[in-house]
Order: C-alpha cells, then sequence, then structure tokens
C-alpha cells in the first residue's frame, strides 16, 4: 500500500478525527473508505443523474411562464 501526503484545512482534520472516534476507527481508514466510495460512485455527470428529479412535482409551476411574469417589465410592445 502506498503512503501520500495530503493538506487538509483544520476544521475538516477536526471533523475526520471526530468521525474516526465515532466509528472507532483511524483517520486513515475511513480516508480509504471515502476514496473506495467515490471510485464505487463512477460518473459524476450530475445532469444527467438529475435529469427528471422534479417531474412529478405540481408545486413547482411553469418555468417559462414564469420567467415571462417577472420580465413583463422588460416587454417591449
Amino acid at each position: 500500500m502506498a503512503r501520500i501526503l495530503a493538506d487538509l484545512p483544520e476544521d475538516d482534520i477536526k471533523w475526520l478525527d471526530a468521525q474516526a472516534a465515532e466509528q472507532g476507527t483511524s483517520r486513515a481508514q475511513l480516508l480509504r473508505e471515502a476514496v473506495s466510495a467515490y471510485r464505487a460512485e463512477g460518473s459524476k455527470d450530475w445532469i444527467s443523474k438529475g435529469r427528471g428529479y422534479w417531474k412529478d412535482r405540481s408545486d413547482i409551476g411553469d418555468s417559462v411562464i414564469y420567467q415571462r411574469t417577472i420580465r413583463v417589465d422588460r416587454d417591449p410592445a
């Protein structure tokens, strides 16, 4: 297993140490698990993953109607 050196903000180190203590593991083990989980997720194409997420929502309304409503003062007519 190779070793790496990474600089992290102090707040992140404190959070990591708290998580490690809570889970009864080491900081290094948490980082190994985080990297494995990140790799397992595969593609980070958030647009395609989120596409259609709100399609069944009825409380949002039509975005085109909303845009036309807020831009009524810019109508050249």
